[in-house]
């Protein structure tokens, strides 16, 4: 008897270090927490003892089996009652057996949830004002620096090249800022986008705004370039890092991504289209078919009468030019607005609980120096960079192209349309796409239509050709606005398996792609409008030199391909295929729950 007692309290004592892990190895009666509570304490013994007793009831009497299990059960009770007294320093009175033994955490219930299509809709619309700005500002701001506002082309080339500069270096420090947040009750990224936007508005307004004076003008756009893009870069690191947050479920996070594409292609459309028809006037109506006048029209009254004319009809297209840009302007600083409005209304942002629980928090330059040593984030950054370079290459110089090297100054927004066009159409066949045979092959087999549909287009520069280039490049630009924001959630998945005790660096994901994407577009902008002041370009002029027609041809044709084709080049190093995304997926899931099980432990601990 002494020594079966003895067995039954060590048996006891030994299930206070198990942990939860080995749950699945050990009787039902046994509970796969740690540490035990006084009700599962009280439960394990009393299911062991009944039990071991039902066990040997076959040999043993019934008055001597009642009498041995009574015994047994008051010496288990305290023994099990000196245990606790010991790692407790009290023994208090046993709870109620009929108490919940496994309360619902908060979390178990939310993170888990499907994503409607509301939510996903809503989500998508977030990214488009975004887009419909930069849009505009890809195509335009350009040639408004230049034949707008008039100031040459050094100080253009300066305005985006700095501009660009500085939101590549604020987008590392608002990821700071954003890892240094805390959780509120709209989350610790949504205070963020609804903060910043107002600000946004009023900074973009002004950018398209001609001031009164000419000789501050460079400091006027530099200013205001550079405050919109601080605070653009405070909405897209935000936004973009609360593609992690709305859930857990990698097919729900790729639908979410799909509707954004879409979304974002069709603010492109937008934004274009806003842009284009409402400006189109301010760079068709020129003086361009007003006739050359010789020096003897000048000397008679006539000859006067109508250069007091030219310089009337001067002035209006001047102001006119200036009315429309600030038109298109105030009309897409309401899109921000509205959709803005909507995203904060159908998106709630989750915590993920996927990370084991660690004391110490890891410091910023810590956590940025281990996402700078993940190989998968390096080598995506690098060929997407290159590639997304490329296409700003194409989009910023594609109207000056279309003016002054191509004589489609008449078409160029209908063109810009059909690409547009053409992308949204394809978002949905890319994303089965995808689906059916890999990221990584959708991504090379989307891209690379883009290089001979860019070579058409500047050595055949025909209006019907110039609509079929349009259609092939909208296939290939809608693959290289879909694949990176579907690919990198990826990479931030497999660091989380490798890191696991290291948690809330998604912001150092995001904000250093597009730190490193402006700052390569920044520089490859400002070289390119350098190379056109240098090329002898002339602001205000129907018609540019020859240099300067070659110059736009290079920068539309071989630099960007180029960079396509070392894109794609480095690309075929991307580590991460279908397979190692399953992978990841289950050691996540096999994260989650033990995160889960910790959060239990500590709720139950407390009670």
């Amino acid at each position: 008897m002494a020594a079966e007692r003895g067995r039954a309290v060590s048996e006891g004592q030994e299930e206070l270090p198990a942990s939860g892990a080995a749950a699945h190895s050990r009787p039902r009666s046994h509970i796969p927490f740690q540490p035990l509570t006084r009700t599962s304490q009280w439960q394990a013994t009393l299911d062991h003892t009944r039990s071991h007793g039902r066990a040997h009831h076959f040999i043993i009497p019934q008055h001597a089996q009642q009498q041995r299990y009574s015994c047994r059960l008051a010496h288990n009770l305290s023994a099990m009652t000196k245990v606790e007294s010991r790692a407790q320093g009290s023994a208090g009175k046993l709870p109620k057996p009929s108490a919940p033994l496994f309360p619902k955490t908060p979390q178990q219930t939310n993170v888990n949830q499907k994503l409607t299509t509301c939510n996903k809709l809503c989500f998508a619309i977030g990214a488009a004002p975004k887009e419909v700005a930069a849009s505009a500002s890809a195509f335009f701001l350009q040639i408004y620096l230049l034949d707008v506002a008039r100031i040459n082309a050094f100080e253009a080339s300066l305005v985006l090249f700095i501009g660009r500069v500085w939101g590549a270096v604020t987008d590392p420090i608002i990821g700071f800022l954003i890892t240094k947040s805390k959780w509120t009750k709209i989350g610790r990224l949504m205070p963020w986008l609804l903060g910043c936007t107002p600000f946004l508005v009023v900074s973009y307004f002004y950018l398209w705004f001609v001031p009164p004076f000419d000789k501050g003008r460079f400091v006027w756009y530099l200013v205001f370039y550079c405050l919109y893009q601080t605070l653009v870069n405070c909405f897209h690191v935000s936004y973009s890092a609360l593609t992690m947050f709305i859930s857990t479920d990698l097919k729900e996070r790729d639908s979410a991504t799909a509707y954004r594409m879409t979304v974002e292609v069709i603010g492109t459309l937008v934004g274009a289209t806003i842009q284009g028809q409402i400006v189109a006037s301010a760079h068709t109506l020129k003086h361009c078919s007003t006739p050359n006048m010789s020096a003897s029209h000048l000397g008679n009254s006539s000859g006067a009468e109508s250069v007091k004319s030219l310089v009337h009809s001067q002035e209006y297209l001047s102001h006119a030019q200036k009315e429309v840009y600030m038109i298109a302007a105030g009309v897409i600083g309401g899109v921000f607005l509205l959709c803005t409005l909507v995203m904060f209304l159908g998106v709630k942002e989750r915590e993920d609980p996927y990370g084991l629980s660690s004391e110490k928090q890891i410091p910023f330059v810590q956590g940025f120096v281990m996402v700078m040593r993940h190989g998968p984030y390096l080598i995506l950054t690098a060929a997407f960079l290159l590639i997304t370079v490329a296409v700003q290459l194409i989009q910023s110089n594609f109207v000056l192209f279309c003016t002054y090297a191509a004589d489609l100054r008449e078409h160029f927004q209908n063109i810009v349309v059909v690409i547009l066009i053409s992308a949204v159409l394809s978002i949905p066949f890319w994303q089965w796409f995808l689906q059916r045979f890999g990221k990584k092959t959708a991504a090379f087999c989307g891209i690379v239509w883009i290089v001979p549909s860019t070579l058409m287009l500047v050595y055949i520069p025909d209006l019907v050709v110039a609509y079929i280039v349009a259609v092939t490049s909208g296939f290939s630009i809608a693959a290289s606005l879909l694949m990176p924001w579907s690919m990198l959630p990826d990479v931030v998945d497999d660091f989380r398996v490798t890191k696991p005790y290291s948690k809330g660096h998604e912001a150092i994901f995001y904000s250093f792609y597009v730190f490193f994407t402006k700052l390569a577009v920044g520089i490859t902008l400002g070289l390119s409008t350098l190379f056109l002041e240098v090329a002898g370009y002339k602001t205000g002029k129907c018609k540019q030199l020859p240099p300067v027609v070659s110059t736009l041809k290079i920068l539309m044709g071989v630099v960007p391909i180029c960079f396509f084709v070392i894109g794609l080049i480095i690309l075929v190093f991307y580590p991460i295929n279908e397979d190692v995304r399953r992978r990841n997926k289950i050691s996540l899931e096999e994260l989650r729950k033990q995160s889960f099980d910790s959060t239990t432990m500590e709720d139950l601990s407390y009670q």
